[in-house]
């Protein structure tokens, strides 16, 4: 007999537990704040699935990066300065990870995950006749200047001890490899493994899937407070006045958490990292692989027959306003390493706008409560959500199911920032 599931959030984390969930035999509900057809963070990324992307975002550096950034509006990386006790906290937490010891431990347990969450892709893929179009033709790290190029042909050479193949490229040999696709670079790293696919494809295929397996959605419906008992969680009540009960509850609220868990005694600090992209529906060309235009920190993905261009990370809260400056940053950026890419192509196309849940030392929360037995996190993925997002899936349904994980979840601890 199967347990009764309620999952707290309806995202591409919340979906790919659910999806588990349901194979396992368990009952799932799925209680999302927005509507069904809300435009969120797991529709409009840069559809990337990247085991290359091991280095967490506190490294020693990036700290004084943020701060700098403060006085630099259109920079990549922008902080934006506000008065925030969270963000306070938040910050002595990230600068207390950016060391070299803890970066470095962190990349064993990020490239497991990832290589993992790939592999669950790939068996999915195959389930669902690939509807979500998984393509794995590799990811270029496109560099301008030759310092750049030097900066990651080292992350190349870790990649490699880690089991992670990459190869470096120069401007002639990466030309050969996309011949009708211009780029303005010294050279570029390969990394074979990685692959994309359509972030809305996806998701439409898990919510059909499930709503046909009998999941039950509650949209537009957001938790007001947690009911608990004796060490275990016992139900949630929902903006609609009713409380849901259930065996085993799961948190994938992403930049909600902090504020989902209210009542609950838990510290899980996340800041939101605002993101956004740019999707050109009939581009002068497409490439076969996906890109990131590495000094600028733009990822380019072919979608079908469309070009999304995401980018940026900003730290201005549960801001979820569209700033044109940035966006029209990025636009800027493209051009000067794709040059049948020019700004007046962008005139005309919405940006879309999402928040990454990010974490003080760059891991995402998997795993148990201490304090409530019976609720599972799973969130602050930051821009990794897509990518790891059926790993995260499987580890939560090991836990569900009391098995073993497939992989190691203390350094995910929920409850390690105390």
């Amino acid at each position: 007999m199967g347990k009764t599931v309620v999952i707290v959030g309806g995202g591409v984390i919340g979906l790919a537990c659910a999806h588990y969930a349901v194979q396992s035999g368990h009952r799932v509900t799925l209680i999302e704040r927005q509507p069904a057809d809300h435009d969120g963070c797991s529709l409009g990324n840069a559809g990337m699935v990247v085991p290359s992307h091991f280095v967490p975002l506190a490294v020693p550096g990036m700290a004084w990066s943020a701060l700098k950034s403060m006085f630099t509006p259109s920079a990549p990386i922008h902080l934006r300065p506000r008065l925030s006790p969270a963000l306070l906290r938040w910050g002595f937490d990230f600068l207390r990870a950016s060391t070299t010891a803890r970066a470095t431990a962190a990349r064993l347990p990020l490239r497991d995950l990832a290589l993992f969450s790939l592999a669950c892709y790939q068996r999915l893929a195959t389930e669902q006749h690939n509807r979500f179009a998984l393509r794995q033709h590799g990811l270029y790290v496109l560099c301008r200047d030759e310092h750049t190029l030097q900066e990651e042909a080292c992350l190349a050479a870790e990649a490699q001890r880690l089991g992670v193949p990459a190869e470096v490229l120069d401007a002639r040999a990466l030309q050969a490899r996309e011949p009708g696709f211009q780029m303005r670079a010294v050279g570029a790293i390969r990394h074979t493994l990685d692959a994309h696919l359509t972030p809305q494809a996806l998701v439409q295929g898990l919510r059909t899937s499930l709503a046909e397996a009998g999941v039950e959605f509650q949209w537009g419906t957001a938790v007001k407070r947690w009911v608990t008992t004796r060490g275990k969680v016992s139900g949630v009540q929902t903006t609609t006045g009713a409380v849901v009960g259930a065996d085993a509850f799961v948190l994938t609220t992403g930049a909600w958490t902090p504020e989902t868990t209210q009542g609950l005694q838990l510290r899980l600090p996340i800041q939101a990292g605002k993101g956004y992209s740019l999707t050109l529906p009939t581009p002068p060309v497409l490439p076969q692989a996906c890109f990131i235009l590495a000094e600028a920190r733009i990822a380019v993905t072919p979608m079908g027959q469309t070009l999304r261009f995401a980018g940026t990370l900003e730290l201005a809260g549960l801001n979820e306003t569209v700033a044109q400056r940035r966006v029209q940053a990025m636009v800027s950026n493209v051009a000067g390493y794709l040059p049948q890419f020019t700004p007046d192509q962008f005139a005309g196309i919405t940006p879309w706008q999402g928040l990454r849940p990010i974490t003080p030392d760059g891991l995402p929360y998997i795993g148990r409560t201490r304090r409530w037995q019976n609720l599972i996190v799973a969130s602050g993925h930051a821009m990794m959500g897509l990518s790891l997002a059926p790993g995260t899936g499987r580890l939560v349904s090991d836990l569900l199911d009391e098995r073993a994980p497939a992989v190691g979840l203390d350094p995910f601890s929920p409850e390690r920032f105390g």
